[in-house]
């Protein structure tokens, strides 16, 4: 039988091998899911549950408070390894008062049980203090349990975590695991020395990590420093007033947009009269499904916090409807939703040609280098500024000729080539983390495949190359 169903996506189950919950979907015996099973089972295991201690964050109604310092971290947070409270919002002492279980510390986990089930991360100081919500759980793992956190979180963004999570996920409109689902994930139980190895490196990961960012805040206060704003105060009067004829020319009646710190922003920028318009260009590259069978595809969810972009493969029968435009290595793709929270990335000359959506304006920088437009627009008053145009309530947008229309003063060399080798150094030490924690996943799935001695040769080789 068994040579008949080769080269076939077809497998045939003992009814004595059929789950507790009688899974009977195909879907759910893959032929790459039974081999992962196969070989996990030649290793001793664990179940998190028996490891760790395991909850979600508080259901229902939750209290937003921007001045508290506790944020709840969602799904979006545990995306990229190490837990990131950029995206969440802070909440009441209350709520963290309320769901102590909930509140989170180093070497936690997190782990997405909704939408996008599976994202995993490590909790570091960086994340610190905050809790969960209702669709992430907490994994805390318990001394003696034989498990390093840095393991565990390498496993679980493993193709055999990752497949696992997927398999015994569940939901007809959204996909989800319950937590006595993420209490029954087996963890193998591998040696002291290949889990401190990928310790080593998930850690040495993190490290390059916030060298990136230190690299990019460098870039982010020499173009503040000199735009005269690394120290700005803007004038804050308790009121002011604005010409009727101005107020009818922009067609605004918002207080905020005629605020006097706006003014003065834009005085300051607008010094030399010139624009993005000035040194960049829009690219509207059309996207032809027709034209491809597969292509790469960039959403706004796709831009990290560091200004650079992910994306995914898809089939063209498989299009999103917002997949618009083409992009180019060195253009500059910046949101028009939410400006507010500076989502533009670089196009790297790996992404040549990728497909973004129609959410993204493309820039092409012309007379500027496009690190340098990439940090301009970034910087948090230019957003404020972009804020200002954006137009709804529910999903507030801008312009393409919001953005080409906003000011730019001319940057010195000496300015411009510092901010570009900050980024570029930015760029560099993100990939190294991105090496190292493919490394350390590889030489897991190496280990539960072909045995340590194998990853640790693998470790061996990869240290050299990285």
């Amino acid at each position: 039988m068994s040579g008949l169903l080769e080269g076939l996506e077809a497998a045939v189950v003992s009814s004595i091998e059929l789950p507790q919950d009688l899974r009977f979907d195909a879907q759910f015996f893959q032929k790459a899911y039974i081999a992962e099973d196969q070989a996990l089972h030649r290793h001793q295991l664990k179940r998190v549950g028996k490891a760790a201690f395991v909850t979600d964050g508080p259901h229902g109604y939750h209290e937003v408070d921007e001045h508290a310092p506790t944020a709840m971290l969602t799904a979006k947070c545990a995306g990229s390894w190490f837990a990131d409270r950029s995206p969440a919002e802070t909440v009441a002492d209350w709520v963290v008062e309320a769901n102590k279980r909930s509140f989170l510390e180093n070497d936690d986990l997190i782990l997405s049980t909704r939408g996008t089930v599976g994202n995993c991360a490590i909790v570091t100081d960086e994340a610190l203090p905050s809790i969960i919500d209702q669709d992430v759980a907490r994994i805390s793992l318990s001394e003696g349990s034989g498990l390093l956190p840095q393991f565990v979180l390498t496993y679980l963004n493993s193709k055999f975590g990752q497949d696992h999570i997927a398999r015994h996920s569940s939901g007809m409109v959204q996909q989800g695991m319950s937590l006595a689902k993420v209490r029954e994930i087996p963890i193998p139980i591998l040696s002291d020395a290949l889990q401190s190895r990928i310790k080593s490196k998930v850690k040495q990961a993190l490290s390059q990590r916030r060298q990136a960012r230190s690299n990019a805040s460098e870039a982010e206060q020499s173009l503040l420093g000199f735009l005269g704003l690394a120290n700005w105060t803007p004038p804050e009067p308790l009121a002011y007033t604005a010409r009727a004829s101005d107020v009818f020319a922009s067609g605004r009646f918002d207080a905020r947009f005629f605020a006097p710190r706006i003014q003065a922003l834009l005085d300051l920028l607008a010094v030399d009269g010139r624009t993005i318009a000035d040194v960049a260009a829009p690219r509207r590259e059309k996207f032809r499904p027709d034209a491809c069978a597969a292509f790469d595809y960039i959403e706004i969810s796709d831009i990290d916090g560091a200004g650079a972009a992910t994306s995914t493969r898809l089939t063209s029968e498989g299009a999103p409807s917002r997949a618009t435009w083409h992009v180019r290595a060195g253009d500059i793709i910046t949101s028009t939703v939410r400006p507010i929270r500076r989502l533009s990335a670089q196009i790297t000359p790996e992404q040549d040609s990728y497909v973004c959506s129609s959410g993204f304006v493309v820039v092409t920088p012309r007379d500027i280098a496009p690190e340098v437009l990439l940090t301009y627009l970034r910087l948090p008053v230019i957003c404020e500024l972009l804020d200002l145009f954006a137009s709804a309530s529910m999903y507030p947008a801008i312009t393409d000729t919001d953005i080409f229309n906003l000011p730019l003063p001319h940057i010195p060399d000496a300015v411009a080539d510092q901010v570009t080798q900050n980024v570029i150094a930015a760029k560099a030490a993100k990939a190294r983390a991105a090496s190292l924690l493919e490394a350390a996943k590889r030489a897991v799935e190496i280990a539960i495949e072909d045995g340590e001695p194998a990853a640790m040769a693998y470790l061996d080789q990869a240290e050299e190359a990285i």
